[in-house]
């Protein structure tokens, strides 16, 4: 009797490029570079990015949404501002190199792009806070090309609970369920991740079309509140949506999740406030330091602790193959139609071995074939369910 032979991972790249949930390039360049793309030239390796077209073409992605991310702890309007800013560099890297990118907003528009070679670039903005309790403000975003809005970031907003801040709303408010009705109609798709329990299942509740956790893992095998409990992940099946896996190195590993636990209590020892899940970004947010010497002193000696903590206590390292851990567990409970990936590339300081930047999507496919994924089934995680998620979600809307 002949050994099965193992799936072709080249093949299924060819057949359904990875169309991955999350990537925070847009913010990485605001923070670098303030978004002068002739310093960060994306046509060459950026060794300070995640995130550049040789390795996201060595990588096979075939479409990205790019996150136009902007903290949630800023003034509404400032959000605003910001996330036009976002968008305003998205588009400026899709023209700068029209023969790799192209802006899509429909699934048979994304369809069109792999067959052109081209990557899909689609956008998604993370927190409800970017469309500052306004409906025209979600349209006015749907209409630049947002495609999902993650419903919260770690910070609640009036109408939904976040994940990792004090429950307040109780999930969803009245005007949080007009939200998730509006992005139906609209077409745009609602993003689960970061919110709290109670706000994704009331948003699953008043969905009617799918949801996507655009980049979470599995609560059951890290610990982590921002991850997705089996209960929720059961629902999946039953509103048509997809979890896309994600990397994030606390959110995968139970021990880099207790990790990113202390380090968070010494942050919050020395004073230290975080943002998006980084350290507060430099002009970002008025601080007292501004016009205060000895705050801004005392904040230079507490980072200075801070560095000090970290060198002496050295972050343990999440794995490829607990990722992939996360990838099977999401299969048996929920199934494989109801899976995708979402690495959070640019968004995080660290990641886990073996998945160090945007060219590593085949290691990870790899692996799972080594552990009896038939091609089938890698092409529905690459991209297939969250193709025809887009295609449901349109549906949804023009029945509406």
């Amino acid at each position: 009797m002949t050994a099965p032979q193992p799936t072709d991972v080249a093949a299924v790249h060819a057949q359904a490029p990875v169309f991955d949930g999350h990537n925070d390039v847009a913010w990485a360049l605001r923070k670098q570079v303030r978004y002068d793309l002739d310093r960060r030239d994306l046509a060459v390796d950026q060794p300070s990015l995640h995130t550049d077209i040789p390795r996201l073409r060595r990588g096979g992605v075939g479409a990205q949404f790019f996150s136009v991310y902007v903290p949630g702890t800023l003034p509404p309007g400032d959000a605003v501002v910001a996330t036009l800013e976002q968008i305003d560099c998205v588009a400026a890297v899709v023209a700068r190199y029209p023969d790799t990118f192209r802006a899509c907003r429909t699934a048979a528009d994304v369809r069109a792009a792999m067959a052109d070679r081209r990557i899909a670039a689609l956008m998604g903005a993370e927190g409800g806070h970017s469309i500052a309790g306004s409906l025209a403000v979600l349209r006015t975003l749907h209409r630049l090309g947002v495609g999902y809005l993650t419903l919260t970031h770690n910070q609640n907003v009036p109408w939904a609970d976040a994940a990792t801040d004090v429950p307040a709303a109780g999930g969803l408010t009245a005007f949080g369920r007009e939200v998730v009705a509006e992005m139906n109609r609209l077409g745009m798709l609602v993003d689960l991740s970061h919110v709290a329990e109670s706000t994704m299942n009331d948003a699953l509740d008043a969905s009617r079309a799918p949801v996507i956790f655009s980049h979470s893992s599995c609560r059951a095998l890290a610990g982590h509140v921002r991850d997705v409990p089996d209960a929720v992940l059961g629902r999946l099946p039953g509103n048509g949506g997809v979890v896309m896996l994600t990397f994030v190195p606390q959110f995968v590993s139970r021990e880099c999740a207790r990790y990113d636990a202390e380090l968070e209590a010494v942050r919050e020892r020395l004073d230290l406030r975080t943002v998006g899940g980084y350290t507060a970004d430099a002009g970002e947010e008025p601080t007292a330091e501004a016009a205060d010497p000895a705050a801004a002193a005392a904040r230079v000696a507490a980072t200075a602790e801070l560095e000090r903590w970290q060198r002496e206590h050295p972050a343990p390292v999440a794995t490829l193959a607990q990722v992939a851990d996360h990838v099977e567990h999401a299969r048996e409970v929920a199934g494989v139609d109801h899976l995708g990936l979402g690495g959070d590339y640019d968004g995080v300081d660290r990641l886990p071995q073996g998945l160090a930047d945007v060219s590593c999507y085949p290691a990870l496919l790899t692996e799972l074939a080594t552990r009896g994924w038939s091609a089938a089934d890698l092409r529905a995680l690459t991209s297939g369910n969250i193709l025809r998620v887009m295609a449901d979600a349109e549906a949804v809307a023009a029945s509406l």
